[in-house]
C-alpha cells in the first residue's frame, strides 16, 4: 500500500523531467526521470515499479532523491573503491611502448603481444595488470590488437625473386607438354 505523498510536479519541474527523459546522456537518469513522470501522471508506485522493472523500494529511493536534489539526484553517485593502478603515467607508458618497435628496446621479437607488452610495462612502471584488466584498458582507450601478417619480403633475395617470377611467366605462356589428347583418364577394365 502506497504512502500518502503528493507526486505532482510544477510545470517547470515537469518540463525539466521530460527534457531529462528524452535528452539525458545518462541512461539511468532517463529511466528514473520516466519513473518520476509516471508518478506525476497518477500511477501508483507499485505500478511504476512494475513498468520500469525495478523494486518498489527503488521507486521510493528515486523519488526521495529527486525531491532532495532535483535531477542531479537521479544520477548514479560515485562509487568508492581502490584507485585504479593504471594512472596517467601508465597510459603514457602504454602509448610510448605501442609506438616503439620492440627490437628498438632490445627485444628479439618485432610484434607486441598482450603478454609481452604487459611484462614490458611491468619493467617500466612496476605495475602488472591482469591479462583481462589490461585488455579492457586497451579497449577502453581504442587500441585494437590484430594478428600480425608475417612478411618475409625483407629477407628475400631480390635477384632470385625476379628470376622465379620470370620463370613463372614463361611457364604460363609456353604450351603444356601434356595436352588433353596425349593422355586419357579412361581405362578399360580387364
Amino acid at each position: 500500500m502506497s504512502r500518502r505523498i503528493d507526486f505532482t510536479l510544477t510545470d517547470e519541474q515537469l518540463a525539466a523531467v521530460e527534457q531529462a527523459m528524452n535528452h539525458s546522456p545518462l541512461p539511468e537518469v532517463r529511466q528514473r526521470a520516466t519513473a518520476i513522470r509516471l508518478l506525476h501522471l497518477g500511477h501508483q508506485p507499485e505500478a511504476v515499479a512494475e513498468m520500469v522493472a525495478v523494486g518498489l523500494s527503488t521507486i521510493w529511493t528515486w523519488h526521495r532523491r529527486y525531491r532532495a536534489e532535483g535531477l542531479a539526484g537521479l544520477a548514479n553517485k560515485p562509487k568508492s573503491g581502490r584507485p585504479a593502478k593504471a594512472d596517467a603515467n601508465y597510459l603514457t607508458a602504454v602509448e610510448r611502448a605501442i609506438d616503439t618497435d620492440p627490437r628498438d628496446l632490445g627485444y628479439a621479437f618485432s610484434v607486441w603481444t598482450i603478454n609481452k607488452l604487459r611484462k614490458h610495462l611491468e619493467k617500466q612502471t612496476g605495475i602488472l595488470l591482469s591479462y583481462t584488466r589490461f585488455r579492457a584498458l586497451l579497449s577502453k582507450h581504442d587500441y585494437v590488437y590484430r594478428q600480425p601478417k608475417h612478411d618475409l619480403s625483407e629477407l628475400q633475395d631480390e635477384e632470385a625473386k625476379a628470376a622465379a617470377e620470370e620463370l613463372l611467366e614463361w611457364l604460363k605462356k609456353s604450351p603444356s607438354p601434356m595436352t588433353p589428347s596425349s593422355f586419357s583418364l579412361w581405362t578399360k577394365r580387364a
